[in-house]
């Protein structure tokens, strides 16, 4: 089933960020380990009344800005070619303003739902300006004030009206996901992975606009290959903001299981690589780095290279690294294998008394540090999930939890057990409960 997609557009602040982070329940904070993704978040996942739908905040369009026509064009794609639903939100305090008139010239221009939400209207200036926003031309109008949750119920009833109560369908397929930047060869590995001889291939329907499932049959075992190779058709202005181009990922990301990222061996390693591998992490799946375009590369080993790989991404240094040429398959073999070694890693399951094992033997080799007279005392862990494995420990005090004393026992986790491709869990609490 497709979640419909939301997108909040309007001028820098008119409340679009605190509009979002109400909706989808959270502040998106900062994760300083994996660089970039989390500061660059325009899209999230939120449930309203069981029915769930995507969210995207697209930024502040502004026209006072040196690059408004990119701008413009940018923050259109995203409202045309993403949304099922426009909010158009204003500032109900400041009254109409030229921006606003750029915006609703570019939705006028759109066949989706447009909802007004006035904004601020907490402030009794705003109260006299309200019809004034009736000229803008749009069906529905709401007021509403982010920070006080007034006309938050009218405004979240009216955008999911027509939305369906989401019912998971259980599918035990493996689904991976080809990711990465543009012109790194995602169709190419695609095709190449579809087109082999021992390959039966039947599409089916695709769950978000960007992308089209298939099936890929592979020693008698299914898998979902889901493509995302076509975002790339949208545009030259959509396409050259990676940001964006990060964005069409991220719903691919969110419904795979082990996601490869694929790296261009001919321009090497960018930022952008590292958003997007960060993401995957983020979102608990099993990644592999597929290094495309192989055979052009005549003066750097694969030692080399994938010391490169690892010096790059250290934040993922458990994900298996495949060099291929997707164009002529030359080493295309090497990267099955890989997917079901990760996909067997992503659901392993370790006993909780060899667990408990591992971890009392690593826990005393190496003491926690004391902290005002008081030391961490790890009294047992279990496992408590796969897709991505997550591990349980009950200590005394889970404040005395220190993230280098978390990363060797993590090191030790992955010494013990074979956790390779995958990220894995730690969760800590008190014995007798969360608290203190």
């Amino acid at each position: 089933m497709k979640l419909p997609v939301v997108a909040l557009v309007g001028r820098p602040n008119v409340g679009k960020s605190t509009l979002f982070n109400k909706i989808v329940g959270k502040k998106i904070s900062i994760t300083e380990d994996i660089p970039g993704v989390t500061r660059d978040r325009i899209y999230q996942e939120a449930v309203y009344n069981k029915k769930r739908f995507y969210l995207i905040d697209t930024g502040g369009i502004d026209t006072t800005k040196m690059d408004f026509n990119n701008e413009i064009k940018m923050q259109a794609e995203i409202a045309i070619n993403e949304a099922d639903i426009v909010v158009f939100i204003v500032d109900g305090k400041e009254g109409i303003t030229a921006n606003d008139l750029i915006v609703r010239d570019i939705l006028r221009k759109t066949e989706k739902k447009v909802i007004v939400a006035i904004n601020k209207i907490d402030v009794k200036s705003a109260q006299d300006n309200i019809y004034d926003f009736y000229e803008l031309g749009f069906d529905t109008f709401i007021p509403i004030s982010s920070i006080h949750n007034t006309g938050f119920v009218e405004l979240m009833d009216a955008i999911t009206m027509n939305f369906k109560e989401h019912e998971e369908q259980e599918d035990t397929r493996v689904k991976f996901s080809i990711i990465g930047r543009p012109n790194v060869g995602k169709s190419s590995l695609t095709n190449a992975l579809l087109n082999e001889d021992r390959v039966v291939v039947s599409d089916i329907a695709g769950t978000t606009r960007d992308s089209i499932d298939s099936v890929l049959k592979y020693n008698n075992e299914e898998f979902i290959v889901i493509d995302t190779a076509g975002m790339r058709k949208k545009g030259k202005v959509f396409e050259s903001i990676e940001k964006y181009s990060l964005f069409r990922s991220l719903k691919s990301i969110d419904r795979s299981d082990i996601c490869l990222v694929v790296i261009n061996a001919e321009e090497g390693i960018t930022e952008h690589d590292k958003h997007i591998a960060g993401y995957a992490i983020e979102r608990g799946k099993g990644l592999i780095f597929v290094v495309n375009k192989w055979d052009t590369v005549k003066d750097t080993t694969i030692q080399e290279f994938e010391k490169l790989v690892r010096a790059e991404f250290q934040f993922a240094t458990y994900a298996p690294v495949v060099f291929l040429s997707a164009l002529t398959k030359k080493r295309i073999h090497t990267l099955m294998p890989e997917i079901i070694k990760v996909k067997e890693n992503i659901n392993r399951e370790i006993k909780t008394s060899i667990l408990n094992e591992v971890i009392q033997d690593a826990y005393q080799l190496n003491l926690p540090p004391s902290y005002k007279g008081k030391r961490l005392k790890i009294y047992y862990c279990n496992q408590t999930g796969t897709k991505p494995p997550k591990f349980t420990f009950r200590t005394n005090n889970k404040g005395l939890v220190h993230f280098s004393y978390e990363r060797y026992l993590e090191n030790k986790i992955r010494e013990n057990f074979n956790f390779e491709g995958t990220p894995i869990v730690l969760q800590f609490k008190n014995r007798n409960g969360d608290e203190e």
